[in-house]
């Protein structure tokens, strides 16, 4: 029997942890087993299996020792087929043909702000999913508790994409973006000139959530009129108790599992405006937020509104929780013509360029 890929196998349970919304701690063990691994000259790896020495490499314990021993062997690792035989329910059948439209992920972080993993391991992992495009959409300043990205830092993110790009299979591509705090005044936290140049906007409320209704609605009001603002990210701010208190994914410091109640605005106002200004409303598929509620969703279909069924992703094996956001707007009744990441990337860019 031919041996497997030791380090695609660590890889592929780190990805399957964080899909499952698994501890961190479980997570990094694989991830840091694989780069540790990754590090060793051509044949160490199956010389210290045999020897017995891989639990001497910082970051190798016996589990992963066990599965590499195993994936050595030719065998599939003992964990990772417990993963998958343990995986979710098929998706429906109109949540499932709405998954399959997606072409991209309008909404993921990086290392860059408050993600856990680098943006070139996240533009693998999209490849790996089928994607065609993934936009990065890291912090902006405001947010420090997420290590929001100043302009100076964005600038330079945007060189380094560019430079990615270029070594990423052909037929995908990292499109530039930002979430951008949605300030007091309904400004967007970022430099106009760098905003001009992003391919997409997410632009989301992180503050100041227990706002009066009036001003919440104002304030809502404002960032959707600003010609740079593309999609409107987790619209009502909720926490819903879905995800075990103290379990959190690589990164997510600004995620932690709590409940928090919606914001109160004039939701009938907001999605009007998002209709009339041409923003889509985002899905956001994070199983701790699932915002908008189904009742808004229905809501803003009725008004119009054009959708965005994103991931917020802040570790790889989370951009494949958009089957979640999928499964909440097919039973709104959301149709693939009306979700803007169904679109291929060139049209995308060129929707979010004709609204700036």
């Amino acid at each position: 029997m031919s041996a497997r890929d030791p380090i695609a196998d660590l890889r592929r349970i780190a990805f399957l942890l964080e899909r499952a919304n698994e501890a961190t701690y479980r997570v990094r063990a694989f991830r840091s087993a694989a780069k540790a691994l990754a590090a060793l000259p051509a044949g160490e790896v199956a010389e210290r299996a045999r020897t017995g020495k891989l639990t001497e490499l910082s970051g190798v314990g016996d589990v992963t020792a066990r599965c590499v021993a195993e994936s050595l062997a030719g065998e599939e690792p003992v964990y990772l087929r417990r993963l998958v035989a343990t995986e979710g329910t098929d998706l429906d059948e109109a949540a499932a043909k709405l998954r399959d439209a997606l072409r991209g992920d309008c909404h993921t972080h990086s290392d860059w702000s408050d993600g856990g993993s680098p943006i070139e391991e996240m533009a693998l992992a999209a490849v790996e999913l089928g994607h065609e495009y993934v936009v990065l959409t890291d912090h902006s300043p405001r947010l420090t508790v997420a290590r929001g990205l100043t302009a100076d830092r964005l600038r330079k993110q945007l060189d380094h994409v560019a430079a990615v790009n270029e070594a990423l299979p052909k037929g995908f591509r990292i499109l530039t973006g930002i979430e951008v705090d949605i300030l007091a005044d309904g400004s967007l936290d970022q430099d106009e000139e760098l905003l001009a140049r992003l391919d997409v906007v997410v632009g989301s409320v992180h503050s100041g959530l227990n706002d009066d209704r009036a001003k919440m609605t104002r304030r809502m009001l404002a960032a959707i009129a600003n010609p740079h603002l593309d999609v409107l990210g987790h619209c009502t701010g909720r926490m819903v108790s879905s995800r075990p208190a103290g379990v959190t994914g690589p990164g997510d410091r600004g995620h932690r599992a709590r409940t928090r109640k919606e914001s109160d605005f004039d939701a009938d106002a907001v999605f009007a405006a998002c209709a009339e200004h041409d923003v889509a409303v985002e899905i956001n598929s994070r199983p701790e937020r699932q915002d908008p509620p189904k009742r808004l969703i229905r809501r803003a279909l009725e008004a119009g509104c054009k959708f965005a069924i994103n991931t917020d992703a802040h570790a790889p094996g989370q951009l494949d929780w958009q089957r979640f956001g999928c499964e909440r707007a097919a039973l709104c009744g959301v149709p693939a013509s009306r979700v803007v990441n169904t679109w291929k990337a060139d049209r995308l860019v060129k929707w979010t360029a004709g609204r700036g």
